[in-house]
């Protein structure tokens, strides 16, 4: 059985806005008040780590992994007050291909964290099952995510190994993250084509509208990676 790997933010949803935003006003609203939001200059791009260098970098404590509980609580509630979140045109019938005819395993791997993360996939009408959604609730950096949304779609699809695994994102951080665990790589958007010219990733697509996946699965799977 075949595996992908969805990111979520900008691959499947157009919610760079909406989550930035909610996330920023969050931070605020708990004091933080310096905050960089130049969000490539992070080691790790995920909303947990960069909210952790954030608020050390404000307070002379420790950041506790318990903060996070209310802290997406209210950057869902934030979110939930904007624009609904929309899908990257295509996504819901390119996530429904998957599921029916092509019969991939699918799970969702996301820097965000977990209740915003679902807002948006529900906002967007695209399929999910809250047991295949990794974030970063529990880990800093993204390879954790990728490996924790890896191992819970074994465990809902009932599959030991993968044959093949496919991630899909936007981000250079996505793209580095596959390459770091050996697995293949669809590249979203034009954001980052440079990007993603320069590595050469051999599939990359604007949107899911025209998206040629037999085309993209053929360059991909001749490659034979694998994750145990």
């Amino acid at each position: 059985m075949n595996l992908i790997v969805f990111d979520i933010d900008d691959t499947l949803t157009k919610s760079e806005y909406q989550h930035q935003l909610a996330y920023v006003n969050s931070m605020k609203e708990i004091g933080i008040t310096e905050i960089n939001q130049n969000w490539k200059d992070y080691q790790h791009h995920t909303d947990s780590y960069i909210l952790k260098v954030n608020y050390e970098n404000n307070f002379t404590d420790k950041f506790d992994w318990k903060l996070i509980e209310n802290f997406e609580k209210r950057m869902t509630e934030i979110m939930e007050t904007l624009e609904p979140v929309k899908e990257i045109i295509g996504a819901e019938k390119f996530v429904d291909y998957l599921r029916t005819e092509k019969k991939y395993a699918l799970t969702f791997a996301t820097g965000s964290l977990l209740q915003p993360a679902i807002l948006k996939l529900e906002q967007a009408k695209i399929w999910y099952d809250k047991n295949l959604v990794a974030s970063s609730n529990q880990f800093y950096e993204r390879e954790q995510i990728v490996t924790d949304a890896i191992e819970k779609a074994k465990q809902y699809y009932n599959v030991e190994k993968f044959e093949n695994i496919i991630s899909i994102g936007d981000g250079i951080w996505d793209m580095k993250t596959a390459k770091n665990l050996n697995v293949n790589f669809i590249g979203v958007g034009l954001k980052n084509y440079d990007d993603f010219v320069k590595q050469n990733i051999e599939a990359h697509t604007e949107d899911w509208a025209n998206f040629d996946f037999n085309n993209a699965e053929n360059k991909l799977i001749k490659t034979k990676k694998y994750v145990s």
